[in-house]
């Protein structure tokens, strides 16, 4: 839902219609946004109202259905190679990739039937898609957390780097797989290596250059340290930014093993839910905001960002800080290192005395940063080389391979279980909530409410506005539930429900994540749904 969750994307969505382009919404809910638009920078427009079309074609599937979608579209496409011979770039997937013989068979193999059930489409409409794809000469296929918050996500992810492969759309101008990544800190913490399994390659240079020894051991990401804080396993819990408490699926549990801890750290911009679940000690540390002035010892600093297309641009803060005493991310970063270990031989004060210093060891540490300095000063910045860019594919057959997952049963096996899926309002960003209306879905002054299809509703004797309890049994085998929820009526497939988080974390347990990403299942919650006692 580009409104809600990329917002910015809807002027280029309308741009790209009025160019000619296709676009092809696929979204288990009938989003508002996910069919016109009024443009906000088109002041006539806006001024009468008058919206702009942000897609030609919709397609209903059902949640966790797009796997069986895209491998509908490929068997067209395997289909209409028969009996034509440009359906499929036979010279790039001769040059570049592996595995497209065992592809093709399980592709063909796959009757219609399943996958009409598995995506909850009907055959028209899964060729009437293929039937897009097949006569555009260039396709971009992007996918967020509706693809990713599932058993099955990277499997679907690979899924549709499989289309793409079939006609040759990957390192050509124009084409190719587009994750929306959201904030600039999720790219640029893992293009600088905050990740908990870098690689050894990785650890190596950086040793190299900083004459460090980093550990080896790898770290915990958010499900696992969830786990650990619950166990007691994490003693000190520093976080740079965000609201871990409310963000982390169950609520509950995520806080427990915050209060475990013996320090509890938060460097924050401002205050959330987070900073009142704490250990025995608990720091906040306030820090310069982004559009704050950040005066160092050389004068005026900038920091880097990386946006969703691996653009890399200097930021610079224009605004007077809120106040004298706040210090930036990295001179507390650097503060915190040297109490730490204060015989450190890094030298953390130079560093924050000018960031260009730090941008110059990354442009020895990270590949594809070499100039930094003077590449990111460029007007638009510089793009980070990606390989598959250049069709040079990092695999061990140095080419790209095919994905042969097995075909996801998303349909869960007791008739009266709805999968649930968990979402933001309009008027929410991440766990921040501006208001209790979602504009674009018709809502005002509520959260506390779960939206059905209208014949589930009058299955389970549920009419519009009515309470409602909602249970989920975890993979744990642990009893969840919430109550006095209400009904709303809703454009979603049969099957389905959908609700806000992080009201609904508590339908999660530590166990329901995917074991191919370790991304909780927020997409895919099995529930039954009745009217409350």
């Amino acid at each position: 839902n580009a409104a809600s969750n990329a917002p910015r994307m809807l002027t280029s969505l309308a741009e790209a219609i009025d160019r000619g382009a296709q676009v092809v919404h696929v979204n288990p809910l009938r989003e508002v946004a996910g069919t016109r638009t009024i443009v906000p920078h088109e002041i006539l427009d806006m001024a009468t109202f008058n919206s702009t079309p942000t897609s030609t074609m919709n397609l209903q599937v059902r949640p966790g259905g797009d796997l069986a979608l895209v491998r509908g579209m490929a068997k067209v496409v395997f289909e209409a190679s028969e009996t034509d011979p440009t359906a499929l770039d036979q010279d790039f997937l001769d040059r570049y990739t592996t595995g497209l013989d065992e592809y093709r068979a399980m592709v063909e193999a796959t009757p219609w039937s399943e996958l009409v059930e598995q995506a909850g489409l009907t055959e028209a409409e899964i060729r009437g898609a293929a039937d897009v794809y097949l006569a555009a000469k260039r396709t971009v296929i992007s996918w967020c957390l509706g693809v990713s918050q599932h058993q099955h996500g990277v499997d679907t992810v690979r899924e549709i780097v499989n289309l793409l492969l079939l006609r040759g759309n990957v390192g050509r101008k124009g084409t190719g797989p587009s994750p929306v990544r959201g904030h600039s800190n999720v790219q640029g913490n893992r293009t600088c290596g905050i990740n908990h399994k870098p690689t050894e390659e990785w650890l190596a240079k950086l040793d190299e250059v900083c004459g460090i020894t980093s550990p080896r051991e790898p770290g915990l990401d958010t499900v696992h340290t969830v786990a650990a804080l619950h166990r007691g396993d994490l003693k000190v819990f520093l976080g740079m930014g965000g609201n871990f408490v409310r963000a982390a699926p169950d609520t509950k549990l995520t806080a427990e093993g915050m209060g475990r801890c013996e320090l509890t750290v938060h460097v924050s911009t401002k205050l959330n839910r987070s900073h009142l679940t704490h250990g025995k000690e608990a720091l906040i540390l306030p820090c310069l905001g982004r559009t704050e002035r950040d005066e160092q010892e050389s004068g005026p600093q900038s920091i880097s960002t990386e946006d969703a297309m691996s653009s890399v641009m200097l930021s610079l803060g224009s605004r007077k800080p809120a106040s004298p005493h706040l210090l930036s991310e990295p001179e507390i970063i650097a503060r915190l290192a040297r109490a730490v270990m204060p015989a450190s031989a890094t030298p953390w004060e130079w560093y924050v005395g000018d960031y260009d210093r730090i941008r110059d060891v990354m442009a020895k540490a990270l590949p594809g940063f070499e100039g930094f300095n003077e590449l990111v000063r460029q007007k638009y910045g510089f793009r980070i080389p990606q390989p598959a860019r250049e069709r040079d594919f990092r695999t061990p057959s140095g080419k790209a391979e095919f994905s042969h997952a097995d075909l996801p049963n998303v349909i869960p096996e007791e008739a009266d279980v709805l999968v649930l899926q968990t979402m933001r309002s309009h008027d929410q960003w991440n766990t921040t909530i501006y208001s209790a209306d979602d504009r674009y879905r018709g809502v005002r002054n509520i959260r506390e409410l779960v939206f059905m299809n209208r014949r589930d509703m009058k299955e389970r004797g549920i009419a519009e506005g009515d309470l409602v309890d909602i249970v989920a049994t975890s993979r744990d085998g642990s009893v969840r539930s919430i109550t006095a929820f209400r009904a709303l009526e809703y454009d979603t497939p049969r099957g389905s429900a959908a609700g806000y988080f992080p009201e609904m974390n508590v339908l999660l347990g530590p166990d329901d994540y995917s074991r191919q990403s370790d991304q909780p299942l927020m997409k895919d919650i099995r529930v039954r749904i009745a009217k409350t006692a």
